[in-house]
């Protein structure tokens, strides 16, 4: 869809909220927690600008429509979208098994899952490094290492085909220790890498890494579960997506990160291995 029609459907949606609204529009700005000014450019004809995603979730949970029909993206109002906050997912009994995302894999098993990771794909990750990212992120550890422990299970199950396609640039600066993983000692980011190449060479074929170049394309975080839905990763809560429309649309942009792919899944191991020994 063309953005400026894409922006233009946004306006009339957010117009028929407004007419139904039973405050004035600052109140109604406010519900959704911008001011009357940032409301008053969401509805002016000659900007082509959608709100960022923070905004977008707000008003679809606050008028308890999807978010798929506020993007103009389906005829149905209802909330064939799930929002929810990431520590729903992650505590409760605490076990990985036992939350949602752990359904929608076990949901999707037979089928393809997508994954375009934050960062280190959660998988591959060595106890050194899910102890480092809980503290620096004060996420729960356990779940943090279920997480891992769940996901490594069921990439060995033989009916699992999962690919995953990330930027070769975060590999690159994970090795040399910058950005968020500065106070993570050199011989534990080479351990991870080691780590993660024997991984990749033991889960190949049915797990699969692609690498393409960060500078050439960008990707939000998301993981596509067969045809079902697509979990978009936004910070601090999934935005989940079950409207076949919105996985086709990702499923094609999956698939054009995977054609600019500069290191193919037989290809990976090695450069793992080839970045744990380099000096930096």
């Amino acid at each position: 869809m063309d953005k400026r029609d894409l922006s233009s459907l946004f306006r009339e949606r957010l117009r028929t909220l407004l007419q139904r609204y039973a405050g004035n529009q600052s109140a109604f700005a406010a519900s959704i927690g911008i001011d009357r000014s940032a409301l008053s450019q969401m509805l002016s004809e000659t900007s082509t600008r959608l709100p960022r995603a923070e905004t977008l979730l707000t008003i679809a949970a606050e008028h308890k429509v999807s978010l798929d029909w506020l993007m103009g993206l389906s005829h149905d109002e209802g909330l064939t979208g799930e929002i929810r906050e990431s520590f729903e997912i992650e505590e409760g009994s605490g076990n990985f098994d036992d939350t949602l995302l752990a359904s929608w894999h076990a949901e999707a098993v037979g089928t393809k899952i997508r994954y375009v990771p934050a960062g280190i794909p959660d998988l591959l990750r060595t106890e050194a490094l899910i102890d480092y990212e809980a503290e620096i992120s004060n996420r729960s550890r356990e779940a943090q290492a279920g997480e891992t422990r769940y996901r490594i299970d069921y990439n060995r199950r033989p009916e699992t085909d999962m690919e995953v396609c990330m930027p070769r640039h975060t590999l690159e600066i994970f090795a040399r220790g910058l950005g968020v993983w500065s106070g993570f000692p050199e011989e534990a980011r080479r351990e991870q890498l080691r780590h993660m190449a024997a991984l990749l060479d033991e889960l190949y074929p049915t797990f699969r890494m692609f690498l393409y170049d960060g500078r050439m394309r960008y990707s939000v975080p998301y993981t596509i579960f067969g045809p079902y839905r697509v979990a978009v990763y936004v910070g601090d809560m999934y935005l989940v997506l079950n409207a076949t429309s919105a996985v086709r649309t990702l499923t094609r942009h999956f698939d054009n990160l995977i054609r600019s792919a500069e290191i193919n899944p037989h290809e990976a191991p090695a450069f793992a291995s080839k970045l744990a020994e380099m000096r930096f």
